[in-house]
């Protein structure tokens, strides 16, 4: 039987951002699978603040120089690579100057959360996705890590259903502790709309841009949920344990989580 593949989304990843439990965990987990048997890719944005020289990041032109537009407004797509040698594992970046040039990750000098974080999540899903499709590699799961990858199921249930790549893809999201305090725009809701996304998609997250919003609409079209922090917000745990007929794996320790992560994706993929 061929190996089954699993595309990591990931917010942030050591050592290429500070350590974290997200970037911790991305970093840990796609070795680990990898050694259990799987074929892995891995992705993350290209935040200002990763130091290219001493990571060693280079562009891969050959998937770069599409423009997605989001709001009608073309912005280019720019991958790069670099490699965890000790892993063995390559990490591709997704790169926009207008969204990913900037000194931090989600928020500004002040602690201010940057206000187009809703276009920037847009943008880092469209773009891996467009990349996969590029690579002509066909994923059997994606696991989603932090809530700017939260958009990764509806855009493969609605925008990429019909995509050879994608559409057979089962969709992961772990929820984490990782709140963004500033709602989302309320012109949100208009964009995915734009995008493809249905009305009868958008009833919730027109009204509730929030993280809480956010989350739910991730649980709603993913195919399995992951507890990936010990304390998470309530509401949102109590929307995943309601959803009785969906895979659900709660809070798995560091010394357990690699083993239960990887019969989880079995369970969503119907093997077990």
């Amino acid at each position: 039987m061929d190996a089954k593949k699993i595309l990591f989304i990931a917010q942030e990843i050591t050592p290429y951002l500070p350590e974290s439990e997200i970037a911790t965990i991305c970093r840990n987990l796609p070795q680990g699978i990898q050694e259990r048997g799987r074929e892995i890719r891995t992705f993350m944005p290209k935040f200002g603040n990763i130091n290219e020289r001493r990571n060693q990041l280079h562009e891969v032109i050959r998937l770069s120089g599409m423009n997605l537009i989001i709001d009608d407004t073309d912005h280019p797509l720019i991958i790069k690579v670099a490699s965890i040698q000790a892993a063995r594992m390559q990490v591709y970046f997704i790169d926009n100057d207008d969204f990913f040039h900037r000194k931090l990750n989600t928020r500004d000098e002040n602690g201010k959360e940057y206000e187009d974080n809703d276009d920037r999540s847009i943008f880092y899903v469209r773009g891996v996705l467009e990349t996969v499709k590029k690579l002509r590699w066909i994923p059997d799961v994606i696991h989603c890590h932090g809530w700017m990858s939260a958009l990764t199921a509806l855009y493969i249930k609605r925008m990429y259903a019909d995509d050879p790549c994608l559409k057979d893809a089962k969709i992961v999201y772990s929820v984490y502790n990782d709140e963004f305090e500033q709602p989302f725009r309320k012109e949100f809701a208009a964009k995915l709309k734009m995008d493809g996304a249905l009305p009868e998609d958008l009833t919730d997250i027109s009204t509730d841009t929030s993280f809480t919003g956010l989350s739910k609409l991730a649980i709603d079209f993913a195919d399995g949920v992951i507890q990936g922090s010990e304390t998470i917000n309530p509401d949102v745990l109590a929307y995943i344990t309601a959803k009785t007929d969906k895979p659900f794996l709660p809070y798995q320790s560091p010394d357990v989580y690699m083993d239960k992560f990887n019969e989880f994706y079995d369970v969503v993929l119907g093997n077990n």
